[in-house]
């Protein structure tokens, strides 16, 4: 799904935005931390209580799986350069070990990517 210059990007970022929406469609964007284990993108908090408290895992929870993710940053003002990855995919909420401490997280299933600024920056649909 991505190449190693995109690979190596998400490597080097922390944070990450996540847009999700409740089941009537009311929208909400939150900025969280990630994993990235090749496959899944993972959204978790080292407070259960306050993960299981936030809009974006009871819009999961309730049903719509559909979430945007983009992963940005700004290498410079002068000349003007950006650079990011968008992906659009499905999410669930699973029990792991991870980054965060052992718990629930928002696992994202990358389905549509985009990528700009990065060498090999490309436009991948995988929807199945």
């Amino acid at each position: 799904m991505f190449n190693s210059d995109e690979l190596n990007y998400l490597k080097s970022q922390f944070l990450a935005r996540i847009a999700t929406a409740t089941p009537k469609g009311k929208p909400n964007v939150a900025t969280v931390g990630f994993e990235f284990d090749g496959e899944y993108f993972y959204v978790g908090s080292v407070n259960q209580e306050i993960l299981r408290s936030t809009p974006k895992y009871h819009n999961v929870k309730n049903g719509n799986k559909q979430v945007a993710m983009t992963i940005d940053d700004l290498v410079s003002v002068e000349p003007w350069n950006v650079r990011g990855i968008r992906v659009n995919g499905l999410a669930d909420t699973v029990t792991r070990k991870g980054e965060l401490g052992e718990g629930e997280y928002i696992r994202v299933k990358p389905k549509l990517t985009w990528s700009w600024g990065i060498t090999g920056s490309s436009t991948k649909t995988v929807w199945k």
